[in-house]
């Protein structure tokens, strides 16, 4: 079935053979396959950067003209000195036109300086450099303004400290009477010591758990160094399990990305005692506005008639509601984002309630909305560490896009108990912190979490009913007109889409500790399974938080780009888990006029994988193992066998895929990997260690007003509403294994160049496979013109 990768029935425990699985070794398996042709060489230098200069920067500047072009003798005459370059000044008319046009759009389209030149008798270069050179001008201004009040800012946080240094010294200790803080003490010695310590704590807890046949818990430790253990009741499951499944998934929620990731500096957020006991009331009242919420219908919830959506009538819950501590109310550049939804999920209550309390549980359940999360404090630990528990919360939620900034917020979250109509649900709230600190500024735009949470019911054979709401106030910015439809009607961080990626998640879980599922392929044994879902999942983690802009990530616009949605970014990787070098990851966003779940069918299949040339390079891709992941069969991790010329039984390439799909979107990250490092995972070893750099798409479903002359087949309309999808692609390429390499601009332009083919193949793609073209078959809109079809 398989080819030369039959199922291993003949292998003894968990390990697996080379010579039964694969020939030999790939000699390099960090990222030795790479889509498209290799970047040329690095240079190293000794700090990192983007040379994002243009060819038109090496032009002349605003107003001037190029030196005229020679006659055929005064090229062959080397006496004649050559000519000097002639400028040409704007008139004050000139000047105040182009002002005027700049102050309404600073990026003129070709139409408009064509115009523009000749109402004022410039040619169009001239105009172009003009507002090229006008819009340097006013970020250097603007740079120099930032860097007047950070430097003013750095002084007074000098000043202070000098201040606090001074206080310190006084200080007295109450016992001794000698120095509070004795001198000569070594912070980096202290933590050095206490990393020895705790490693020797974590080494004789392993060898005590040998003998009482269970494992320790080491008491003391950070919990931030320590991955969450999840014991997991699934015992009321109907399905057939096998018995150590809870171990099994609690694999599933153990972090997998580095621990360098870092978090905002607050030292002062703790609440102090008398704080608690305003928070604990707080937490009450804003529990009873969840359940009301979650329960309640017209008047406070309205039903649009048009696509079936509840929109919160703010009127009405301003009249239920009164908010404690008469927390300031936000000014008009504040906008209300309110939604609601239920769903049923295969997890029972408990499990559900353990993973939302749990920072790194939480976020590996939200892998594409949650970017980072911890628990800054535990206010109240509550009974058995779920009813009553109280906790302060950091939270920094994404869109998988760098058009879309992350939205981040502190929040305290509150878990109860509760009977309500004779049945017990469990609720879990979420509200502000900004009434305790006033001054607390964490994200732009500006985000802040109003009472939201969900209700969850437990329900028969291990399902749960979940009714979830989302309220928040998030600061007015404009969002790039490609996701301002996605960002502004609450799609992209409301209710619906918590559920649908909670949904899937739980059947991920489910599938994993089901023992009816047949897996095909090479996969020797549980473990192995195991192993290879926590590869993939970790792979999905990674291609999540590299293609946002979670953790200040910065992006930058490439100037080619049509309608200014391509952004690359370089990043430096020294820790294991990814390819070490300089990073070079490119992404784009293009609306097409297709359905989300015909595009993805398009990329998750790896048979019509090779209808696009520039992902496979002409080579067939060969599944030799399948894992199910849910119900729809969308959800699934291959490994895949990539066919090339020279792929024969001494020479194999192969490519890790998960594709999943729910209401809200769809993912299809793949990456290459070596086969070592799957015999290391089939064999049981700890997957962590093997790099991956995922490249993948994010398929987002969305619904743009239907244009005037534009020809659309009547099965893609509803509604007057042309029913298309925004294709994010994202592509990761190690550049150079130098982390202090510089990017040049022949490797930003290959990797463009990448991005547009592909986007082009898969429109082409698209288009051949629809029974009739929307159009002319090419919806692009991040490599040529922008799609025609106006927004929401």
């Amino acid at each position: 079935m398989y080819g030369d990768c039959q199922v291993i029935s003949s292998m003894g425990g968990n390990v697996v053979s080379s010579e039964t699985l694969f020939s030999s070794p790939i000699q390099n398996p960090s990222f030795n396959f790479l889509p498209f042709q290799p970047l040329p060489p690095m240079i190293p230098k000794e700090e990192n950067g983007l040379l994002l200069r243009g060819k038109e920067e090496m032009d002349s500047g605003s107003g001037s003209e190029q030196a005229e072009e020679k006659s055929g003798n005064e090229q062959e005459s080397t006496e004649q000195p050559p000519k000097k370059k002639r400028y040409h000044r704007h008139t004050a008319r000139q000047i105040q036109e182009m002002e005027a046009v700049f102050n309404e759009c600073p990026h003129p389209d070709d139409k408009q300086r064509m115009k523009l030149s000749q109402e004022l008798g410039l040619k169009p270069r001239q105009v172009k450099f003009w507002f090229q050179n006008r819009r340097t001008q006013m970020k250097a201004q603007q740079d120099r303004s930032d860097n007047v009040i950070l430097r003013a800012e750095n002084e007074s946080l000098k000043n202070e400290f000098y201040q606090l240094q001074a206080e310190l010294s006084k200080l007295v200790c109450p016992n001794c009477g000698g120095p509070a803080v004795p001198g000569g003490i070594s912070f980096e010695e202290i933590r050095i010591e206490n990393a020895r310590l705790r490693e020797e704590l974590e080494r004789v807890c392993a060898i005590a758990s040998r003998y009482i046949g269970r494992p320790i818990q080491t008491m003391g430790a950070d919990p931030a160094m320590m991955p969450p253990s999840l014991d997991l009741d699934m015992n009321i499951y109907a399905r057939h399990f096998t018995e150590p499944m809870a171990s099994c998934v609690e694999m599933m929620l153990v972090p997998m990305l580095p621990e360098t990731a870092s978090f905002p500096e607050n030292n002062n957020l703790v609440l102090m005692d008398e704080e608690k006991t305003v928070a604990m009331e707080l937490a009450m009242s804003s529990m009873d506005e969840l359940v009301k919420m979650c329960r309640a219908n017209e008047p406070l919830w309205i039903r649009n008639n048009e696509n079936g959506k509840e929109l919160l009538n703010l009127e009405e819950h301003g009249r239920m509601f009164h908010w404690p501590l008469n927390l300031k109310q936000r000014p008009s550049e504040f906008r209300t984002e309110a939604s609601r939804d239920c769903a049923v999920v295969i997890m029972n209550s408990v499990t559900l309630v353990d993973a939302f309390l749990d920072a790194n549980k939480w976020t590996e359940l939200f892998p594409s909305i949650v970017a980072r999360a911890k628990t800054v404090q535990v206010i109240s630990p509550g009974v058995s560490g779920t009813n009553g528990s109280l906790q302060l919360m950091y939270a920094e939620l994404q869109v998988l896009s760098p058009l879309v900034p992350t939205r981040e917020a502190y929040f305290l979250r509150y878990c109860q108990q509760q009977n309500l109509d004779d049945e017990t649900y469990w609720a879990i709230v979420d509200f502000p912190y900004d009434g305790f600190h006033n001054n607390l500024e964490t994200s732009f735009p500006l985000y802040k979490r109003r009472p939201s949470g969900c209700l969850i019911q437990d329900m028969p054979n291990g399902y749960s009913r979940v009714t979830w709401v989302e309220h928040a106030e998030i600061e007015e910015k404009p969002v790039h007109q490609i996701f301002s439809h996605f960002v502004y009607n609450g799609i992209a961080f409301g209710a619906h889409r918590w559920l649908s990626v909670l949904e899937r998640q739980c059947e991920r879980i489910a599938s994993l500790m089901a023992r009816n599922i047949t897996d095909l392929g090479v996969i020797p044994s549980p473990e192995a399974r195991k192993n290879l879902m926590r590869l993939a999942q970790r792979m999905i983690r990674t291609f999540c938080v590299n293609i946002s802009t979670s953790s200040g990530q910065l992006w930058t616009a490439l100037p080619d780009s049509s309608d200014d949605t391509v952004r690359i970014t370089t990043r430096k990787v020294m820790e294991p888990g990814q390819p070490n070098g300089l990073i070079l990851c490119a992404v784009s966003t293009t609306w097409l006029p297709y359905p989300h779940y015909q595009v993805f069918d398009l990329l998750k299949d790896e048979r019509r994988r090779a209808q696009l040339e520039v992902l496979s390079n002409g080579n067939a891709l060969h599944e030799v193992a399948h894992i199910a992941n849910g119900a729809h069969p969308g959800n699934c991790i291959s490994l895949l066998r990539i066919n090339v010329a020279s792929n024969s039984s001494q020479h194999v390439e192969l490519m890790l895929q998960e594709s999943c799909t729910d209401r809200s979107g769809s993912l299809v990250v793949y990456s290459t990997v070596g086969v070592d490092s799957i015999q290391l995972a089939m064999s049981g070893e700890d997957p962590s260690c093997i790099p991956l750099l995922p490249l993948g798409f994010f398929i987002t479903p969305v619904e743009l007003i239907r244009d005037e002359g534009k020809s659309v087949p009547p099965s893609e309309e509803a509604n007057g509403h042309i029913q298309g999808s925004l294709l994010t692609v994202g592509l990761q390429v190690l550049a150079s294994t130098v982390p202090s390499a510089k990017i040049n601009l022949s490797s930003i332009a290959a990797i463009n160049n990448h991005l547009c083919t592909t986007v082009h193949q898969i429109s082409a793609a698209l288009s051949s496979s629809s029974p009739s073209s929307p159009g002319n078959g090419n919806g692009v809109g991040s490599c040529t013109e922008p799609a025609t079809a106006h927004e929401k």
